[in-house]
């Protein structure tokens, strides 16, 4: 996109003029959608709301509340008046949330009624101001859900009323952002088990988006269906800002994404485009897809030989294409390692995946590859103004993956120290992910560095290249490979629907017997394909799913020292 915007203000601005009367957030239930010239009008009214409130030039303001519309909104107002946005993660814990707000120094926090109760017993001092976010209205802290009935049913939710208030206001509104002022303070996931505040400029976010169109060649005709977090930077960048940018349209479910809610909005929407994290595909290609595709004999004799498993992956790929709605040209993916099993199927099946690397530090979109120029298990080339490099290679290749670019971060909020860790000594962003580069630039993701193992003789043991070896067998859903005392254990979460198949008719004692064969089967075959040092000695059965960040990485912390 040529004489691009660097200021989300100024990205706004074009897209409203270029774009008016086309729509831009919806609402699936048809309350709340914003045409481009509506959602410029709403984020002026609301900045002037805000600075009439006390909020000024670098004051932070929280986003606590589910997809919508008016989360866009909210986004746009803050930042482009100015002041820096602080979305904070649904699935966060209430002592997260209230963390976050007293640390962020939020001076407004935006609330929807479903989280309002998170921080319904919370004390701040001083009290940030609470604002509803369905109508923007004065909220009182801890209001349950009879407040905001009554809140409804006197009408204080009317746009026409707080605008009118807020055009008094206009004068106050502080001055225009500059490129490299911050815009956003993300905090992380925290698979470490701590949460960082991620500094990101409007450059960092406005190029990204930009660079992020080489990739997934978005258009004013096409529609996105938001079914991931918008705190979290890979949607709020590639699922909001990319798509406002250029005139695209956004849909918003009302509810949760599980799969009855999905299908009629699919169905309903018809998304050209639909972002998603691995575990989406690799549930969808182990639970619904696999099974049918081996669920006799002949058939696994079929799957078994190349060419006709090909030739199954491609119908099986027709027909998951018209579960989508029957429109998708691409779904980009991110956010966690994608599994080779699902993406082989996604590859001979010609589903229009588009895959991708990236991290919050880097707003977050780093190396990437479009529908056409996928290569398996790659994460792509570097995206358009963006530096990679692997630092001290091993003799393999491999080494750390570090970064340089108008995408990079500001630095961590309050915390020069771990900023300063962050970077090498000539500028560029340690990653902390593993990983080597091809001759012509594709990048290959290995694992993080953190997570390497030291083998008993020096060597380097990465357990997600061992854990890829345990989806070969229809059973697994999930699995963690870690070290344990000195022996290198996994624990695997099995799919419960196969085993009561197999186990038809067995009793208690004998399903145990079974799944403990299963496992030891299952250790035996990926120590048939791994090094000698890095061999599994011990396997567990774990019960139920691992738990997950909201990109559905496991908190490996949880699991390592059990």
């Amino acid at each position: 996109m040529s004489d691009s915007p660097t200021t989300l203000k100024r990205l706004l601005e074009r897209s409203a003029e270029l774009y008016a009367e086309r729509p831009a957030l919806c609402a699936l239930n048809g309350g709340g959608s914003l045409t481009f010239a509506e959602l410029k009008e709403t984020c002026d009214g609301l900045s002037r709301q805000l600075a009439g409130l006390g909020v000024g030039f670098g004051d932070k303001v929280a986003i606590l509340a589910e997809n919508c519309p008016n989360w866009g909104a909210a986004y746009f107002a803050i930042t482009s008046m100015g002041a820096v946005a602080v979305p904070i993660l649904t699935e966060f814990h209430p002592d997260a949330v209230a963390h976050i707000i007293r640390q962020s120094g939020a001076k407004v926090v935006f609330v929807s009624e479903k989280l309002s109760v998170k921080i319904a017993d919370a004390h701040f001092d001083p009290a940030p101001v609470f604002l509803d976010l369905e109508g923007f209205d004065p909220l009182e802290q801890g209001l349950g859900k009879d407040a905001f009935k009554a809140l409804k049913s006197a009408g204080l939710r009317n746009f026409r009323k707080w605008k009118e208030k807020a055009l008094r206001l206009a004068h106050t509104v502080p001055a225009e952002p500059g490129e490299d002022d911050p815009a956003a303070i993300i905090y992380t996931s925290g698979t470490s088990g701590h949460s960082k505040g991620v500094m990101l400029s409007h450059k960092n976010i406005t190029s990204n988006a930009v660079a992020a169109l080489d990739l997934v060649n978005v258009s004013s005709t096409d529609r996105l269906l938001s079914i991931l977090p918008l705190p979290h930077t890979y949607e709020c960048t590639l699922g909001l800002v990319l798509p406002v940018s250029i005139g695209a349209s956004v849909f918003y479910l009302d509810k949760p994404p599980t799969a009855r809610a999905l299908i009629p909005a699919l169905a309903s929407v018809r998304p050209t485009v639909v972002l998603a994290v691995p575990l989406i595909m690799e549930k969808m290609y182990k639970t619904a897809i696999l099974p049918k595709l081996t669920s006799s004999r002949l058939k696994r004799f079929l799957y078994g030989i190349p060419f006709s498993r090909r030739l199954l992956h491609r119908l099986a790929g027709k027909k998951l294409l018209q579960t989508f709605g029957g429109a998708l040209r691409m779904m980009p993916i991110g956010g966690a390692p994608l599994a080779g099993d699902a993406e082989l199927f996604m590859r001979e099946a010609r589903f229009p995946y588009c895959i991708g690397y990236g991290l919050t530090e880097c707003a977050p979109i780093v190396s990437g590859a479009g529908p056409e120029a996928t290569r398996l298990y790659s994460a792509g080339r570097p995206i358009r103004e963006v530096q990679m490099r692997v630092a001290d290679p091993a003799p393999n290749g491999q080494g750390e993956i570090q970064v340089k670019g108008p995408n990079v971060m500001l630095g961590y909020f309050n915390d020069p120290e771990t900023t300063a860790l962050a970077f090498t000594a000539d500028g560029w962003l340690r990653t902390g992910d593993l990983g080597l580069m091809n001759g012509d630039g594709y990048v290959y993701i290995k694992g993080r560095s953190k997570n390497m193992i030291l083998g008993p003789s020096g060597e380097n043991i990465y357990p997600e290249e061992i854990e890829s070896f345990f989806f070969a067998s229809p059973y697994v859903l999930e699995v963690l490979v870690y070290q344990h005392g000195d022996k290198l254990s996994a624990r695997v979460h099995l799919d419960s629907t196969k085993l009561d198949e197999l186990y038809s008719g067995l009793s208690e004692q004998e399903k145990i017997q079974k799944t403990g064969e299963l496992l030891e089967n299952l250790r035996q075959q990926v120590n048939a394909k791994v090094s000698a040092f890095a061999k599994v000695l011990r396997i567990v059965d774990q019960p139920e799913p691992f738990e997950k960040t909201p990109t559905q990485k496991i908190k490996r912390y949880l699991y390592v020292d059990s």
